[in-house]
């Protein structure tokens, strides 16, 4: 059974690996975490009220009114399982709750 001071550096150990999965996971984000925030709401209130067309035409209007450059941030949802409106709203707004 481990000591008390090995469960202590294993759970510094388990703290600072989580750290540095979150830090990574900022880094390779393709816009602002503030504008992933926002996007959340927007698909929240637009998927309310008109369903899901299954592909990517509510997000599309966010990232266009916003400015932003669609090819780089639709391949970043695609690799992280954001393949509609729906999904990112399922699927990518999770990652952001950890």
């Amino acid at each position: 059974m481990p000591s008390k001071d090995e469960k202590e550096r294993r759970k510094q150990i388990h703290r600072e690996l989580a750290k540095k999965e979150q830090e990574d996971f900022i880094k390779s984000l393709p816009i602002d975490q503030t504008l992933f925030l926002e996007l959340f709401d927007y698909l929240d209130l637009q998927l309310g009220r008109q369903g899901c067309n299954h592909d990517y035409s509510i997000t599309n209007d966010f990232l266009k009114s916003k400015g932003i450059n669609i090819g780089k941030v639709f391949d970043w949802f695609q690799e992280h399982g954001g393949y509609c409106d729906c999904e990112i709203l399922n699927n990518i707004e999770e990652m952001f709750e950890k």
